[in-house]
């Protein structure tokens, strides 16, 4: 039994609202790049959900997969400059930072 679309809607809304969540919650710098994929996530799962609709088009899934894309990239860049910036100043909370220029 394939879930509707509504119950898809509902998951994606859940999983956008508990990415915020640790966003706005969390302060360590890892655990708000996971929020920010859980967000990335929730939208892949609306372009599937939507797209099952129109089963001839495989524009969701294109779109779906450029997020992916994206995610992906993001996670290295932002992981790269966590580990430069932890390396800097012995921490990974965004709140201690106090200068840019070291």
């Amino acid at each position: 039994m394939m879930p509707s679309l509504q119950h898809l809607l509902y998951l994606a809304a859940f999983l956008f609202c508990t990415g915020l969540a640790v966003v706005m919650v969390k302060r360590n710098t890892i655990m708000m790049l996971l929020g920010i994929e859980l967000m990335l996530n929730a939208s892949n799962l609306n372009l599937v959900a939507f797209n099952r609709l129109y089963p001839a088009s495989l524009d969701g899934q294109m779109f779906a997969l450029f997020v992916i894309i994206v995610a992906v990239c993001e996670a290295a860049v932002g992981l790269a400059i966590v580990l430069r910036v932890y390396q800097h100043y012995q921490t990974s909370v965004p709140d201690e930072i106090s200068e840019l220029k070291g």
